[in-house]
Formats: C-alpha cells, structure tokens, sequence
C-alpha cells in the first residue's frame, strides 16, 4: 500500500545555489536517512516517487517550496520535520508536512521578495520609475521556451508589484506561476528594456508563498 505525503521546505543561503536535480538527489537522500520507506517505480530502472512543484531558477531562495512523496508506510506527517531536519544540509528546512490531494498544477501565482541592489546606491527616485515602467500598459520582454526565444507581453502575468527604496531597493511581486511562468530574470528583462540607469549591478530573490487561481495560499 503506498501513501502520499506533502512536504513544504525552505532553500536558503548557500542552498540556493542547489540545482534542481541536485536538489532531488539530496532530499532523496535524506528522507532515507531519517527512516522513511520511499515508494519505488516498478522496471529495470526504480525511481522513487518525488516531485517538487515550480523548480527555482539557481541562485533564487524560498521559504514555501512543495514536494510530493510516495511512502509505503503509514506515518504521521507532525513527526517527519523533526526527523528529516536532522539530516539535512544548512539552508535546507522542513516546515511542515501534511497530506493533500491537491495537483501541482493548480498553483497559479506566486509571491517573490526581492533586493536590487547598485553599486553607489540607488539612483535617486529609482522606486517611483521603477512603479511607473510596471504601470505601463504592455511590458514586452524576450522570454525563452523550450524552443526557441520569443517576444512576450508580460504587462497581464503580473498581479501587483510595489517598490521601497533606502540605499537600494526592495520589490515584491505576485506574479504568474504557471502558463506562463513568471520568473526574477524576466522583470530584470523588463527593468533592462525600460532604462538602463535603474539596472541593479546585482539582484536577490526569494520566493514567499504560493496561490491557487483565487488567491487562496496554496496547499
């Protein structure tokens, strides 16, 4: 008999710099090492049922990621943040852990919180003309598929966008999750087309919560 199991984790710190199949590779690794009976595919070559929803782009943080596992035992999902953090690496976090039968795809937006920074300091006024460049009726930016590169107005994905600015400048966003996915390079692209003195000299992101189609904290 198998069970499924939702887990949600932060990736933070030197971890953000985890690929996605590293990543995978190593929370396998640790939920075998704190004890839990992984669910395997059936074939000549067994995997064990774990997907994570929405893989970060390297170098981006979160404190709301979500992975699906398949156990073949029946455990109570209070017990396993305890048991899994222990062998986890620094920047890793189990926060909690719960069943769901909800499906990955009905994730529809997400939260980001940001950090622009400039070498000499914001230029002055730079969070009003950063509001004002995301008011604009059409933000079109070149986007990458899986072909190809193409042009994307990216103006309707974006849910609300706001920024503060002190020496440099925090964004926070609710954008796009899926179809299409809105990701921190593609407003770095739209900041890029809009003026090039407000292009940060380095940028940090972190993802801070995901939401169903209404706006609902997805599970």
């Amino acid at each position: 008999m198998s069970y499924k199991l939702r887990l949600r984790f932060s990736k933070t710190g030197r971890a953000k710099y985890i690929s996605h199949l590293d990543l995978m590779a190593t929370m396998r690794r640790a939920l075998l090492r704190a004890g839990l009976d992984l669910k395997y595919s059936e074939g000549f070559n067994p995997h064990p049922y774990m997907s994570i929803a929405l893989p970060l782009p390297i170098g981006s943080g979160s404190v709301c990621e979500l992975m699906d596992v398949g156990t073949t035992a029946d455990l109570h999902p209070d017990d396993l943040p305890g048991m899994i953090n222990k062998v986890l690496p620094e920047g890793l976090e189990v926060i909690s852990a719960y069943t769901s039968e909800r499906k990955f795809s009905g994730i529809a937006w997400v939260e980001i919180s940001g950090q622009l920074y400039y070498d000499t300091g914001a230029p002055p006024g730079a969070a009003e003309r950063l509001a004002e460049r995301f008011k604009e009726e059409h933000i079109v930016i070149s986007k990458k598929t899986k072909r190809s590169m193409s042009d994307i107005d990216i103006s309707p994905y974006i849910r609300s966008i706001s920024f503060i600015q002190l020496d440099d400048v925090t964004m926070s966003a609710r954008v796009s999750a899926q179809n299409p996915t809105i990701n921190p390079e593609n407003l770095i692209s739209a900041i890029k087309d809009g003026n090039e003195t407000l292009i940060p000299d380095f940028y940090s992101f972190t993802r801070t919560e995901v939401f169903d189609s209404d706006m609902n904290v997805f599970r």
